[in-house]
């Protein structure tokens, strides 16, 4: 490797990015069983907030030390299509046709993914035509991931900016929220948008850690449509549609 290619690559964030995909899916994992079994409980969704800022960390890690960036793009592409029926039947086994088209979360972060190597390789049509259609189909937090991937990519050497801009990128929660909302965390009559949670995820990513664990890559491909279809079944089982 390059000197060029070391610099590229060096980041003075976590690198501990196996701990933060078992928190992420443990957020993840939360937030699911949240929505699908206790929509009344809203602390399962809040918790659930701390997964996608985690998975756009790990993807951006994952962008500036992987060896070959099409095949990590190839795998994430078929998990991502894999999981999509099992998304539907866990969530919305009343209306599978309605919801062909209602992708789950992964397309997000493999649109995103695509993107910012786009970004990092300057083919600017890529980044800008994910964008778009990020932006306009029914892809959960939109072009949000992309924001994310960007302050953790631009500012991989500056973890203090890095951090601002990440707690800025979420700041507007404070008064984006509705009363009307049954997951907006109430402060003294005041709504806070339930996304503000995803500042819990902040120490995690920008405080390093060294926990020494090592998990197959495989295992968090397979994490997600495996849950999914699991809550498919007990949902089915239990009769809840």
């Amino acid at each position: 490797m390059t000197r060029e290619e070391t610099q590229e690559r060096r980041l003075d964030t976590n690198l501990d990015t196996d701990l933060l995909k078992w928190i992420a899916c443990a957020a993840m994992l939360c937030d699911h069983i949240g929505s699908a079994f206790f929509p009344e409980i809203p602390v399962f969704r809040w918790i659930g907030r701390l997964a996608f800022p985690l998975f756009c960390y790990c993807m951006t890690v994952g962008l500036l030390y992987t060896h070959d960036i099409r095949r990590y793009l190839g795998r994430l592409a078929v998990f991502t299509a894999v999981s999509q029926p099992f998304w539907i039947l866990a969530f919305h086994p009343d209306d599978i046709l309605g919801n062909l088209t209602n992708w789950n979360i992964f397309f997000t972060l493999f649109l995103s993914l695509l993107a910012m190597w786009g970004f990092k390789e300057r083919k600017w049509w890529l980044f800008l035509a994910c964008v778009v259609v990020l932006a306009l189909f029914n892809f959960d937090y939109g072009y949000g991931g992309v924001v994310l991937m960007l302050i953790f990519y631009l500012c991989r050497r500056h973890r203090a900016a890095g951090a601002a801009l990440y707690v800025l990128d979420y700041l507007p929660a404070l008064w984006g929220g509705s009363l009307e909302d049954p997951l907006a965390l109430v402060v003294g009559g005041h709504p806070v948008n339930w996304t503000i949670f995803a500042l819990l995820a902040l120490p995690f990513i920008y405080l390093p850690t060294k926990s020494g664990l090592r998990t197959p890559k495989w295992f968090f491909y397979v994490f997600y449509p495996a849950h999914l279809a699991v809550i498919a079944a007990v949902r089915s089982l239990a009769g809840l549609s």
